[in-house]
């Protein structure tokens, strides 16, 4: 590992650091920047991720395969950034493994728990979270993909897009309108099997840093009740306990993203020979070099309150968003910073800092995008403000 002070925080006990860096040895010798079939690429991370005991990690439960009964946000976060900093295509591996069957670990029932988890943790079943609609992205109550009860079924209809291991996945946890109540109050989630009739992969879809991403569609798809992840109509409060957990997390994968890009920005202001000295001899250099180490720094301090605190048991909503802005938008210029300093050189394809350039992006946007996170931080604090001023009246 490079800079690894910021383990000595006090956020993190003995077991976190012994993870982190018995997980940077594993990646340096099993993670490689190959490029080809991502497909592919994506299932052998999987593989070797559920080898290596890691995604033990991304799943709850002991009696199930997890590294604990509980998830450890605090080992997350370490896990993904310490895969970003070696592979962004790892980190999805990791992190769509945990966020896939996230609904499971926290809300399943045993019998879901007993069928699932385990070949997620070994790495045998992989596993995606079917949440976003074309029309319905950060606004989830606006999703219009349904499902009927008929019988001991729900039928599902309708489309869902942007899912992350959409055309790989072994199973989907979808989420649907089943009209308990209206908004947000009438959605319920299911466990749907890749080989399920009635469901379709109606499109692979191609971004800027490849990865599996599909547009799915149900069309009369017949589910049993007993693949229901809570309680009827409770579907957008488990989607959001889902991803309370793993938002985290996201902030985590852009701060590898950007230790990554420091560390080649360093590297390159160190040797680039210029004007009879190197390009880190001047002022101009040092000073964007000091920006993204504070930036970086910032935006750690954020992300592992934010763990420490969920590990406690506290509820973190507002430090959540907090440390995903900080971090994907702070990485965001981190990464840019390290282009400029690799000059024409980092524009190439397959350099290092243009590959950051291209992951970067979409950590801004998806799990809530900054500007959600922003309206986020702003609710906690006026529902903060207004409590105190109902109870400075009553005083």
């Amino acid at each position: 590992m490079a800079d690894v002070r910021y383990l000595d925080w006090p956020f993190f006990e003995d077991r976190h650091r012994a993870l982190a860096r018995a997980l940077d040895a594993w990646a340096a010798h099993h993670i490689t920047d190959a490029h080809g079939d991502v497909d592919a690429q994506c299932k052998a991370l999987v593989r070797a991720l559920g080898q290596g005991g890691w995604l033990r990690h991304a799943v709850g439960g002991l009696a199930h395969g997890g590294a604990s009964d509980q998830i450890d946000t605090r080992a997350i976060c370490l896990i993904r950034e310490t895969l970003a900093r070696h592979s962004g295509l790892a980190d999805f591996a990791f992190a769509m493994q945990g966020l896939g069957s996230g609904a499971i670990s926290l809300d399943g029932s045993a019998a879901q728990k007993e069928a699932y988890l385990g070949r997620v943790a070994r790495g045998e079943a992989i596993s995606a979270f079917a949440l976003s609609e074309p029309d319905a992205g950060s606004d989830v109550a606006a999703m219009v993909c349904e499902a009927r009860i008929d019988g001991d079924h729900a039928v599902l209809n309708g489309e869902k897009t942007w899912i992350s291991n959409g055309g790989i996945a072994d199973f989907y946890v979808v989420f649907v309108r089943t009209g308990e109540a209206a908004g947000s109050r009438g959605i319920s989630a299911f466990i749907v099997d890749a080989d399920t009739p009635g469901l379709e992969i109606a499109e692979r879809i191609d971004v800027i840093a490849p990865h599996p991403l599909a547009r799915l569609r149900f069309t009369d798809c017949r589910v049993p009740l007993a693949q229901r992840v809570g309680a009827a109509g409770e579907g957008f409060k488990v989607a959001m306990r889902s991803l309370d957990v793993f938002r985290t997390s996201v902030a985590a994968a852009a701060l590898g993203f950007a230790r990554r890009a420091l560390d080649e920005a360093l590297a390159r202001a160190t040797t680039r020979k210029m004007f009879g000295g190197v390009l880190a001899d001047f002022q101009l250099t040092q000073a964007k070099l000091a920006q993204m180490a504070l930036t970086i720094d910032s935006a750690a301090l954020l992300t592992y309150r934010a763990a420490w605190l969920r590990d406690q048991g506290r509820n973190v909503t507002r430090e959540a968003a907090m440390a995903k802005l900080a971090a994907t938008e702070g990485a965001q210029q981190v990464i840019d910073a390290a282009v400029q300093i690799w000059g024409g050189a980092g524009v190439e394809h397959g350099r290092p800092v243009e590959s950051l350039y291209r992951e970067i992006r979409a950590l801004r946007i998806y799990e809530g995008a900054s500007e959600v996170q922003q309206l986020i931080i702003a609710r906690e604090l006026l529902k903060d403000a207004r409590a105190a001023s109902v109870t400075s009246l009553k005083d």
